[in-house]
């Protein structure tokens, strides 16, 4: 299936206001941006004491100041909140959106520090992604049955009711690398499966993999769209991109940064281009894009006008 190339933007989120938050966001939405993202922290990553803004809370101010642009998380874990509540927050932030706006998008969790900081429970990866599995059924079947009930082994509802339901059922990401059980829940449930930036060096491999997982479970893998969550660092040249490059390795680290310079997105407009169409030949037909830059607008402008043009 051939797929036009969709670009998402993060929001402002740690270590920023509401108000950087909703200027961008309107920016992000009138410069042709498909979709608008946070990520489910309740701590700074990584350190505890960094101030960020609560995503599902920020989505759905999101969705009150823009018209178009569609809004999801990367990544909503289980454990949390409960997804009976969590289902009618989403279909609540559907309607304030003007319906069918609203990606639910899903993974198993990492960083212990907030689930224990929270009081929340932060069981072995299986369970968790046992969880997972748990907590996109639960969405579903309230989103899509008059009444629905379910026994699972950590979450349960019995008859519950979701009115008004979402105006169409919000389409399901799973994020996450994890090359069986991960993918396997991606194989079965999900609309878009993404790769973690931290796994952006061996989206070949991770591509392989859930192409394997479809066969296994009989799905079509054209029906599942691939995105690549990416930090992008642009400049109008080569030697601008490459001293930004190195700024950035050092501000992102580990889990945003790695592996920038051979496997990310960056340089001139023109670099950008030629390492956006590399992704695009293993599969990807969708990027979540972080920008680098204290005012990311900028950075996102200089996109818009330059590079997005090649894609159209």
């Amino acid at each position: 299936m051939n797929r036009p190339l969709q670009f998402g933007v993060t929001l402002p989120q740690i270590k920023r206001t509401w108000e950087e938050a909703r200027a961008a966001a309107t920016v992000f939405e009138d410069l042709g941006y498909e979709s608008l993202w946070v990520c489910d922290h309740v701590y700074g990553v990584p350190m505890p004491q960094l101030p960020i803004l609560e995503a599902w809370s920020e989505l759905a101010a999101t969705a009150a100041i823009t018209r178009r642009a569609k809004l999801g998380t990367l990544v909503t874990p289980p454990f949390f909140r409960n997804p009976a509540i969590l289902a009618k927050q989403i279909a609540t932030i559907d309607h304030i959106g003007g319906g069918g706006r609203v990606i639910a998008g899903l993974g198993a969790g990492w960083f212990q520090p907030e689930f224990e900081g929270t009081g929340s429970a932060f069981p072995s990866t299986r369970e968790r992604l046992r969880g997972l599995e748990e907590t996109v059924q639960i969405l579903r079947g309230m989103w899509t049955e008059e009444t629905f009930s379910f026994e699972g082994q950590h979450f349960s509802v019995k008859d519950v009711v979701c009115e008004p339901k979402p105006e169409r059922t919000p389409e399901i990401l799973i994020g996450g690398g994890g090359e069986r059980v991960l993918m396997g829940i991606a194989a079965r449930h999900a609309d878009i499966w993404n790769n973690m930036a931290v796994f952006q060096g061996q989206l070949s491999q991770k591509v392989d993999a859930l192409k394997r997982r479809c066969d296994e479970v009989g799905r079509d893998f054209d029906t599942l769209q691939i995105s690549q969550q990416c930090t992008v660092v642009i400049a109008e040249d080569d030697a601008a991109a490459r001293a930004a490059l190195a700024k950035a390795g050092k501000v992102y680290g580990g889990h945003m940064g790695a592996a920038l310079e051979e496997h990310g997105i960056w340089g001139s407009p023109d670099g950008v281009i030629e390492r956006i169409e590399r992704h695009r030949a293993l599969g990807v037909t969708s990027f979540i894009i972080e920008f680098f830059g204290r005012d990311t607008r900028e950075p996102a402008r200089l996109f818009a006008e330059k590079v997005r043009p090649a894609f159209a």
